[in-house]
């Protein structure tokens, strides 16, 4: 069964909970900036959105790795990186479109988020659960149930 780390910024409060236990778990201190997930906020709108590695398919961290030190794992269907082979080039970070990548200036090497080998301790610790870890075939399903809801309210404002 294939997992899938979903957001929804819709239930994000911005406490930034998720960001303290990643750096407290990766590292040993709660440091925000070590963390593998960032909180973008838009304090005027009140708009949070955790950012975190999506995984992708076709990685572009992974394609533009002169090294071949990012790769896939597939029993997790994830994107690591080998800190062995990693030379600290940081083009995965320049080539990441979402940000996903991210320089531990502590440690002068890439990070990113890595699943917590399964049990992402973000999840366990997002309250508001904005940050889940589900069945790919359960998040499809959510994105349908939404997306059905969103056109059901646009036809009632559109008939009504």
């Amino acid at each position: 069964m294939q997992k899938l780390l979903i957001v929804d910024h819709e239930k994000c409060t911005g406490c930034r909970l998720c960001e303290m236990v990643c750096s407290v778990k990766k590292t040993g201190v709660s440091n925000p900036s070590r963390a593998r997930i960032n909180i973008i906020k838009w304090e005027a709108d009140g708009f949070y959105l955790p950012m975190l590695c999506q995984h992708c398919q076709t990685a572009a961290c992974m394609t533009v790795c002169p090294k071949d030190a990012i790769s896939r794992e597939t029993d997790l269907n994830r994107v690591v990186v080998d800190y062995d082979k990693c030379i600290g080039c940081f083009m995965c970070v320049a080539a990441c479109p979402f940000g996903g990548m991210g320089i531990d200036a502590t440690e002068e090497k890439v990070m990113k988020c890595d699943l917590c080998d399964g049990e992402p301790t973000c999840v366990s610790f997002c309250d508001p659960k904005a940050i889940e870890y589900i069945d790919v075939s359960a998040a499809a399903l959510k994105k349908k149930r939404s997306a059905g809801e969103h056109f059901s309210e646009l036809m009632r404002k559109f008939v009504g």
